[in-house]
């Protein structure tokens, strides 16, 4: 069976028995910082299991792509060296949300492995929690005790945290081989685990206390690399149909073979593994950076290609297999075929920027090995550790990784301490999607069946009932003039900041009572969190509100966010279909729009875009709201975007004839309503990410007012009409050209104020020596004095030292047939000490000075003392 058929038998068995078939989500989790990328099934059903989210179905069956790479089974520097070590992989999952608990899930785990697809009951053992009596006689109905094991906490009990939901595990081993068991030999290669069914059963609070849920719950994952292991007879993930096709373009483009070396084996294997984690995590929106999730790409890439360079790969090749990954599960993801352009493009710009760097630091190491062997030294210090990430790109794991090939070790402390300022930095620009915590207080209310409607689709002003009001993150009952408060209503036209827009403003009122709303939030789908003053009277829970939003504002924003999409589909025409937003952020002064592509844009390119959109703008097209399932909606073209999390129902966006986007903010009724579309600046935000700022309506009309009157101001000041300006600009940029060159005439004619320093230079042992304090206006004035003394001697030495801007400055320039005897650069380093200061250079031409400007009054002594001295040592040697 086809790891494909596999993983769609498994959806459909529970899909039959009642479990709504879930889209994987993202491998960025939204909403929950304590994780890099989601690695378990129930990632994304993290607030459901806490009670925190609704969701229309009790019962859910996925295949979760997942994401590990370090832990306990999935060490990064395992990966190629075990069979199933990876670091991405798909987790197949039955889910019960306080429906059918342990007998349930043992019932579908045994159907679906023995029944559906016809796995051996021999072949199969189970463990439970060592306390667990009642998973134990659920399984005796299927398996004989003595292919039951009981374990310890530490093997067979789930915990979401420290405090939570919790409970006892069961798990499905594999035997591969058959025989008599014993205890131990679970934890050997002869065994491997293909399902864990956790009881979720428990909360423990914040003493260990333990207390029934109200409502049991089951979380299922089983490896779907591992099933295929199993049901295709491999004793390795990497036989499997799911990494063989690989495997295959791997051997094909590096012309190295399986089976003859095992170096050239692990190498396979890695980059494999590896091409399948860049693809879904560039799919998902992450870009190779220095930090965060951007870093662990980084790190597997850099990993991988230099595991390429082991196979004799001299120039570029990880970016020819990704195709492979798009081919073979573009099926199951889609997301795969829609940002393929994009994958190769990301892959091959950061490979490409690491072979410019990779040879140069595998030298550095290598001169590093052949010094330590010298010093019978063991540790690469960490300085060098340090300056290869940071100069040569080279993550400290693939440095530690060559190191042990050569058997040395690194030194991992000096380098953290030189990685601090790095971290600091990578903590305070900890910022977006998944990073923000959601306050308990918010999900206790959606736990408890709160929610709020939103009206701000069709109404600017509605009637809402206060459920709630906090002050400073508690809840209270009643709210006083002068309170600084958060109140949820159950309705309200207030949009709440989310999807990129901000939040609105404006006033909620009833009789005697107003409230200034300053901002509005959305810190969960259901829920709308209105911020504000009260200005006047006092509000309490349960009192109605008339709740109005700013009309002007709102209309602004709607210009603005409906001009990001005009934006997106004119950049996709000029730039190609690899563009995908990035991000964004709508406001009523201006937007931002981040994309992704890999060079600036050229002004021609700029100028094209904007006169795209523009033109969709004039044209007036009409703007269409359609609400439809997420699978009919990307049908339909609708483009979704990285980093959100879209429900089995979506809005579409629809600018008819023009551009189709899944959107959950407002927008203008047609085009001709922002009026004028005008990017005001673009640069780089990351690697392969890009930023433009525009602005539209009232605020392109505020920026084009601006424009002019900086072009009045500047006609005025250089005498000019506004029309002759460019010409008179022109003609005063040659003035100044001319006059520039004319003064760089004088000073170069002034010849140290009006004194030939070359006119009588001393000689020292035959050489002809000018030391001299010039008067010179500048350092370039002063070189270019000394290059001419020096040419007029033909052979000598020349010093010249100045005071300019209250410092002193020396130069030295020595002919070319007497370097060998005198290094100007010495000498420079020596007059500079001598007057407080530091310098040096080449042996023909130096540069230094100091602050001492008393000393610098024995210029011409103390500089041809300093001659003379060189001059003579080298005499006498």
């Amino acid at each position: 069976m086809k790891s494909s058929d596999l993983r769609e038998k498994f959806l459909s068995y529970f899909e039959k028995r009642g479990h709504a078939r879930v889209k994987s989500s993202s491998l960025v989790p939204l909403n929950d910082p304590t994780l890099f990328f989601t690695n378990a099934g129930m990632v994304q059903f993290k607030d459901v299991f806490l009670g925190a989210e609704k969701r229309d179905f009790c019962r859910a069956t996925t295949s979760q792509k997942c994401m590990r790479v370090s832990g306990k089974h999935n060490d990064l520097e395992n990966v190629g060296h075990t069979p199933r070590h990876h670091t991405f992989f798909e987790m197949l999952g039955n889910f019960s949300f306080g429906d059918y608990f342990k007998e349930g899930a043992v019932e579908f785990a045994w159907e679906f492995l023995k029944g559906e697809i016809g796995l051996s009951k021999d072949r199969m053992y189970v463990t439970v929690f060592e306390n667990d009596d009642e998973a134990e006689n659920l399984w005796l109905k299927h398996v004989p005790k003595d292919r039951i094991f009981r374990l310890g906490e530490k093997d067979n009990f789930w915990a979401m945290g420290d405090t939570g939901p919790c409970g006892p595990c069961s798990e499905i081993l594999w035997d591969f081989e058959g025989g008599p068991v014993k205890k131990e030999d679970l934890d050997s290669d002869r065994f491997m685990e293909i399902w864990n069914l956790v009881f979720m059963q428990y909360n423990r609070d914040g003493s260990g206390k333990m207390s029934p849920l109200a409502k049991p719950s089951i979380d299922t994952g089983m490896g779907l690399e591992r099933l295929a292991a199993v049901i295709q007879g491999k004793r390795s993930n990497w036989e499997t149909d799911l990494f063989s096709p690989i495997i295959s373009k791997i051997e094909h483009v590096t012309k190295r073979k399986r089976g003859v070396s095992k170096d050239d084996d692990v190498a396979l294997r890695v980059i494999a593994d590896h091409i399948r984690g860049s693809a879904f995590l560039i799919a998902d929106g992450v870009t190779p950076s220095n930090e965060g999730r951007g870093y662990v790409l980084r790190r597997i890439m850099r990993r991988a290609i230099r595991y390429g360079k082991k196979l004799g790969q001299d120039e570029p090749f990880f970016s020819k297999i990704a195709h492979v990954v798009v081919d073979e599960m573009g099926g199951a993801y889609p997301e795969l075929v829609q940002h393929q352009h994009f994958i190769e493009k990301v892959i091959s710009a950061e490979e490409e920027r690491f072979y410019q760097t990779l040879d140069k630091g595998l030298e550095i190491l290598k001169e590093n090995f052949v010094s330590l062997k010298k010093n019978r030294s063991g540790l690469l210090p960490g300085d060098v550790v340090f300056r290869l990430y940071d100069t040569y790109g080279f993550p400290k794991d693939l440095t530690e990784i060559i190191s042990a090939e050569e058997g040395f070790k690194i030194d991992s402390e000096g380098f953290e301490r030189l990685m601090e300022g790095q971290r600091e930095r990578a903590r305070a620009s900890w910022k977006g999607t998944g990073e923000e915590k959601v306050a308990s207080i918010y999900k206790d209310l959606v736990s408890a069946g709160t929610k709020t409607g939103f009206l701000g689709y069709d109404e600017e002003s509605a009637e809402g009932k206060i459920i709630a009001i906090f002050k400073k993150d508690k809840r209270v009952t009643e709210a006083s003039h002068g309170d600084t408060v958060e109140v949820v209503v159950d309705r309200t036209p207030f949009y709440g900041e989310s999807g990129g827009q901000v939040g609105d403003i404006g006033l909620a009122v009833k009789d005697g009572v107003e409230i200034e709303i300053k901002d509005t939030k959305r810190p969960l789908p259901e829920l709308i969190v209105h911020h504000g003053i009260v200005r006047k009277g006092s509000v309490r829970e349960g009192d109605a509100l008339t709740l109005a939003i700013d009309s002007d504002r709102r209309q602004d924003i709607r210009c603005n966010h409906t001009a990001t999409h005009l934006l997106h589909k004119a950049l996709r025409e000029v730039l190609g279909e690899h563009v995908k937003q990035a991000g964004s952020s709508v406001g009523p002064d201006r937007f931002r729009f981040d994309f992704s592509h890999f060079q600036a844009m050229t002004p021609e390119e700029t100028a094209q875009v904007e006169r795209l959109a523009n033109e969709a703008v004039r044209r007036n097209y009409k703007v269409t709201t359609f609400e439809l399932s997420y699978d009919e909606a990307v049908a339909k073209g609708a483009l979704a975007f990285f980093g959100e999390k879209y429900s089995e129902r979506v809005r579409m966006i629809d600018v008819e004839g023009f551009s189709r986007e899944l959107c959950g903010g407002t927008h203008v009724k047609a085009t001709g309503e922002i009026g004028l579309l005008k990017i005001i600046s673009e640069s780089s935000v990351a690697a392969g990410v890009r930023r433009i700022e525009a602005v539209t309506g009232s605020g392109a009309q505020r920026y084009v007012e601006g424009l002019e009157r900086e072009r009045a101001d500047v006609a005025r000041i250089v005498k000019a009409q506004p029309s002759e300006l460019m010409e008179k600009v022109k003609r005063l940029a040659e003035q100044i050209s001319k006059l520039e060159k004319e003064l760089k005439q004088v000073k170069s004619a002034g010849a140290g104020a009006g004194k030939d320093l070359a006119a009588d230079p001393k000689v020292i042992e035959g050489v002809s020596v000018i030391a001299s304090n010039a008067s010179a206006p500048d350092r370039e004035t002063l070189g270019q004095w000394a290059e001419s003394c020096r040419d007029k001697l033909g052979s000598g030495v020349v010093v010249l030292g100045s005071v300019i801007d209250d410092k002193v400055a020396i130069v030295a320039v020595v002919s070319r047939d007497l370097t060998a005897k005198v290094h100007a650069g010495k000498l420079v380093q020596a007059l500079s000490q001598a007057v407080g200061g530091k310098g040096g250079g080449r042996p023909d031409f130096a540069q230094g000075g100091g602050t001492d400007l008393e000393i610098f009054n024995k210029f011409d002594e103390i500089a041809l003392k300093c001659v003379k001295d060189v001059i003579t040592k080298i005499q006498n040697v």
